[in-house]
């Protein structure tokens, strides 16, 4: 097509959609709102200034916060390495305690022997070796209890949960399978059990005697050469083998010859009852009277 010697061409319908893909219609209609109501724009602005506020003023309280927390580290590290510094302190010193304490302790026994006649001491001995209160030597049985691994066994599946773990429980049974099989004595880690002991759970700790205990525990019984036999065909010693074999727990047992158990803590003293005053003689001499003791009289 030519117009007074000039040669034009009208666009065909796909050129114009390309070159115009928006109606002028809707540039129009958008024009008018804006025009009508010039605080469209400041609306949609709003929330974008909102969120980029908020974000600035998060980020200044983080940045506040991990400032503060980097000054205190050195007053809580220096907090934690003095009360690191103290429990190694106290644990020293009473290590020191239960030294002399032991040593004074089998100076009495020296005494007290001497003063005894041979039968009234060897009696005694006897009875703390039975209470608990004297060390005893022998052939036994020590049973062997560790938690399980907290990684899981890649071909059994084994550990990796909280099922495996050693509780106060299990130590229960073991004493008591043990007492049962004919020990005549029992500790755990080196704590000698009594009567009146206790064997309990305190947070993730294992109290005897109210004195913490570390794994691998290791219970020590002294008894007769049938004690292995009978702990392996009891109850106890079956569920933790199964728990072993289920869920990684470590638990063994042997037999030992020439066991030591230490002796127990003395219980402290709450009442004593005096032995009856021996009659006169019949000369009139004196026996030697007055209260005193009794052997039997103690506390729990």
């Amino acid at each position: 097509m030519t117009e007074q010697g000039r040669r034009t061409y009208t666009p065909d319908f796909l050129t114009e959609l390309f070159q115009n893909p928006l109606d002028p219609g809707y540039a129009d209609a958008a024009q008018r709102r804006r025009r009508a109501d010039p605080a469209v724009g400041w609306r949609r602005s709003l929330p974008r200034a909102v969120s980029l506020f908020t974000l600035v003023l998060l980020g200044l309280l983080l940045a506040v916060a991990y400032r503060q927390t980097m000054a205190a580290e050195p007053s809580r590290s220096e907090a934690r390495a003095g009360l690191v510094a103290q429990i190694k302190q106290r644990e020293a010193e009473n290590a020191t305690l239960t030294d002399r304490a032991d040593r004074l302790r089998a100076e009495v026994i020296r005494q007290r022997d001497a003063a005894l006649s041979g039968s009234a001491a060897a009696n005694l001995r006897n009875l703390e070796a039975a209470t608990g209160l004297g060390r005893v030597r022998g052939d036994g049985l020590v049973v062997r209890v560790a938690d399980a691994s907290k990684e899981s066994d890649a071909v059994t599946g084994a550990g990796g949960t909280n099922l495996g773990r050693v509780l106060d429980r299990d130590l229960q049974d073991i004493a008591n399978a043990l007492w049962s099989g004919g020990a005549e004595a029992v500790s755990i880690n080196g704590q000698r059990l009594t009567a009146t002991s206790t064997i309990r759970a305190a947070g993730g700790a294992i109290l005897v005697d109210f004195k913490p205990v570390i794994g691998p525990y290791e219970v020590s019984a002294i008894g007769p050469g049938q004690l292995e036999r009978r702990f392996r065909d009891s109850a106890a010693a079956r569920l933790l083998d199964s728990v072993s074999e289920e869920h990684g727990m470590s638990f063994e047992f042997r037999s030992v010859d020439d066991l030591t158990l230490p002796a127990a803590t003395e219980p402290q003293l709450r009442y004593a009852t005096p032995s009856p005053s021996p009659a006169p003689t019949p000369s009139g001499s004196s026996g030697g009277g007055g209260a005193s003791p009794s052997p039997h009289g103690g506390g729990r």
